[in-house]
């Protein structure tokens, strides 16, 4: 199940910088994150707004200052009608020490990587520690945009004690859920095949389902519809398209999957909330609004 294809083709991390840094905005940067995994821990910092999260078998609404936790290859995924600025940091277990006889690593990482210890996902005023642990994550990230290495140091620091902290709310058990689990071939698939017509008899033969049963379970573990999920796919694929490549618009609506140009100015209008152009504009304004500023 957790072959390397599987996982989101993104490198986050490497040997001399294990980590990744970045500043979102849904719509504007992307319209949605649509369900992913990687072997990577994934923290995020709301600064405004609010989205549905899924996280393994959690789905919740954040709002500003909430703080969510992904832990290694938990299925995850973000969707909102409205707008999203957030802050990411995507950072490999290695941040943590690579000795794999360490009491600390044998006891208290490794089962974050293996899904026997489960964290919570949703860190919201209520938690308990809520005070603490955001003082320790603005650290972190104020760390992570400063990008020194004196500062990777700091943040080393900072993301053991937030560790440590949420480990004393953790509990034990598998991180992902059995139904996210069963979708995960399916995910896996539509990832693969896109660009192809993709029915739902093809997904449901994948996971080896009914498909009435695999059409209950989709909508269960994503939040609507295999179909509806395939479009927002193919309209996610195309806004990244439409932002990073001079590309033309109909050139895009094809390599995405679609099959007239404006059945695709249909899904992006209905999806995006905008057309192609005005997206490829509202994008590059702000990639360039944010690049000044940092």
């Amino acid at each position: 199940m957790k072959n390397i294809r599987s996982k989101e083709n993104r490198i986050h991390s490497s040997a001399e910088k294990p980590f990744s840094f970045y500043e979102c905005i849904i719509p504007d940067l992307f319209p949605y994150v649509p369900m992913h995994w990687h072997d990577e821990f994934e923290v995020n910092y709301i600064i405004d707004g609010s989205a549905e999260f899924i996280c393994g078998d959690e789905k919740f609404i954040s709002r500003k200052g909430d703080i969510i936790i992904t832990q290694p290859n938990v299925i995850h995924s973000i969707y909102t009608n409205s707008r999203q600025v957030y802050d990411t940091l995507v950072f490999s277990a290695s941040i943590f020490g690579e000795s794999r006889t360490d009491r600390y690593i044998k006891k208290c990482i490794l089962p974050l990587i293996d899904g026997s210890m489960r964290l919570k996902s949703h860190i919201n005023p209520q938690h308990c520690y809520y005070s603490e642990i955001r003082i320790i994550t603005e650290n972190i990230f104020s760390c992570a945009r400063g990008n020194l290495p004196h500062l990777d140091m700091l943040m080393r620091g900072e993301l053991l004690r937030l560790f440590w902290l949420l480990e004393t709310d953790s509990e034990a058990g598998n991180a992902n859920d059995e139904i996210s689990e069963i979708m995960r071939p399916a995910l896996l698939y539509i990832k693969e095949h896109f660009r192809e017509p993709v029915s739902i008899q093809q997904l449901a033969d994948s996971v080896h389902l009914s498909q009435s049963y695999f059409m209950n379970q989709f909508r269960q573990c994503v939040g609507f519809s295999a179909s509806e999920y395939i479009s927002q796919y193919r309209i996610n694929y195309a806004c990244k398209q439409i932002a990073d490549t001079t590309s033309s618009i109909s050139e895009i609506a094809f390599e995405s999957g679609f099959r007239n140009l404006s059945n695709f100015n249909r899904h992006f209008m209905r999806i995006v909330g905008c057309t192609p152009m005005a997206y490829r504009k509202k994008s590059r304004t702000q990639r360039m609004v944010m690049s000044q500023r940092g």
